[in-house]
């Protein structure tokens, strides 16, 4: 199969000098299309799913500027065995989950026959854009919008009105008008402390994140849940603001072990504070558990490497993706809101809890 490249036009366009190269950014410019689209159609990409009107649309206007095209007439849409899915993703490398959610979508899409086509935008709305006319141009059929950090979004333009079923993953709307799953942070971290009062402990610090990010609140929240329900008074001076960062546990644990009644256990909200935490408490003499017990979460890799095994709860970004595509074959339309689906984040014992000594 040729490959077409650019090269110099034989004759000016209207209204510029003689001589100019026509290129695919004027070509894509005129068909009112992508650059990428007019590099798939002049190229005759395969697996790529576009309508023989744009195919045409972009023969012509190609041919009409002058851009070197083959001779034959626009290819027909090559048959596809499944349905095509786009993912619009904000930063795939931001988070451990992100890349499970990816893994679990696609998998679960490869069972059923279909196809995964992924984007990252690293925050560019320009860019993003783009992916969305390019995505709409392929006519897939339903395309998926992920975030790397559980939260609400606001819809971006190009996504609004689209006739393809959208789908938020780690993500939804204030209104609710697309199926959402996000992980069920306050439930989640309402088990973690609830763990730590069922072993005996009765004063609990948490590390929390960033207090402006929804996460971080969620997991505050369910944290106070979980000692309302045991009806032990929630103190604010066990609570210390970090980042996430293994840095901000160590320094938050710190703070910690200086206060004058310093606390029996220590529910990190991320598995990289968990880590700070662990050194601040060794360089302090405290033996984990038997001085002091830890709860991460997130279940990243490193948790299952510390001495001791962390215990801390699994995000279910896999499961999220996996729900989805299960979502493929049963949507419908709604004429009102979508229910948000909150999946569990399940509990995982190690040895990093014990009872406080007496």
């Amino acid at each position: 199969m040729p490959t077409w490249t650019e090269r110099p036009s034989p004759q000016a366009m209207p209204g510029k000098r003689r001589g100019r190269r026509v290129t695919m950014t004027d070509v894509a410019r005129e068909a009112g299309c992508s650059q990428s689209t007019v590099s798939f159609v002049l190229n005759q990409t395969p697996g790529i799913n576009l309508s023989t009107e744009t195919r045409t649309r972009v023969f012509e206007t190609a041919r009409r500027l002058g851009y070197r095209v083959p001779a034959s007439s626009a290819p027909s849409p090559l048959p596809s065995r499944g349905r095509q899915i786009g993912v619009v993703a904000d930063q795939l490398t931001a988070t451990p989950g992100t890349v499970l959610a990816i893994e679990g979508l696609t998998v679960a899409s490869r069972a059923s026959g279909d196809v995964v086509l992924i984007a990252q935008t690293h925050h560019d709305a320009h860019f993003e854009a783009e992916i969305f006319r390019t995505f709409s141009e392929q006519r897939v059929w339903g395309i998926v919008y992920m975030t790397s950090l559980t939260r609400r979004i606001d819809p971006p333009a190009p996504m609004v009105g689209l006739d393809t079923p959208v789908f938020l993953l780690n993500c939804y709307t204030s209104n609710h008008i697309y199926p959402a799953v996000v992980p069920s942070d306050i439930a989640g971290a309402q088990r973690s402390t609830r763990h730590l009062i069922e072993q005996g402990h009765r004063r609990i610090a948490t590390i929390t994140g960033n207090n402006g990010m929804e996460t971080a609140q969620h997991r505050l929240l369910g944290y106070r849940r979980a000692l309302s329900t045991a009806d032990l008074p929630f103190d604010p001076s066990l609570v210390v603001e970090g980042d996430i960062s293994a840095g901000s546990g160590y320094a938050a644990t710190r703070h910690l072990l200086a206060l004058s009644q310093p606390p029996t256990a220590i529910f990190c909200q991320s598995d990289r504070m968990a880590i700070g935490c662990y050194k601040a408490l060794k360089e302090g003499g405290y033996d984990i558990p038997a001085d002091m017990s830890v709860v991460g979460f997130g279940d990243e890799e490193i948790s299952r490497y510390l001495h001791p095994k962390l215990t801390t709860s699994t995000l279910p970004h896999g499961a999220m993706g996996q729900w989805i595509v299960e979502q493929f074959s049963e949507y419908v339309p709604a004429r009102g809101r979508y229910p948000l689906v909150k999946l569990e984040c399940p509990l995982i014992g190690r040895d990093s809890v014990a009872p406080p000594k007496a």
